[in-house]
């Protein structure tokens, strides 16, 4: 299992119109036998900066089963408006955690 970080720094202008945009999208992540989860995070501090923390089963899953399979085009199609606020998007090991 890897986890992908996506933090984004949306204007607070369209962080009603991102939220509700990633909610769509996230119904093709749900589809997908490589997502095992995935959790839309938004900050309290700095309401602007928003985290998609996504498990999947491992980075080939992500990068060769989901983005080569037919729920990443309509995925994209929703979230690509927001690529230009993307502040990092990468995977990552789990060392530990609490289950």
């Amino acid at each position: 299992m890897v986890v992908e970080i996506i933090r984004y720094n949306i204007a607070p202008d369209s962080s009603e119109h991102f939220i509700q945009t990633y909610k769509e999208a996230a119904t093709f992540l749900e589809r997908s036998e490589h997502c095992l989860s995935y959790e839309i995070i938004q900050g309290i501090e700095e309401p602007n900066h928003f985290i998609i923390r996504i498990e999947w089963d491992s980075v080939e899953g992500h990068m060769q089963g989901f983005r080569t399979g037919p729920d990443f085009q309509p995925f994209f199609a929703l979230v690509r408006p927001f690529f230009q606020s993307i502040l990092e998007m990468k995977h990552y090991s789990v060392i530990t955690n609490s289950k």
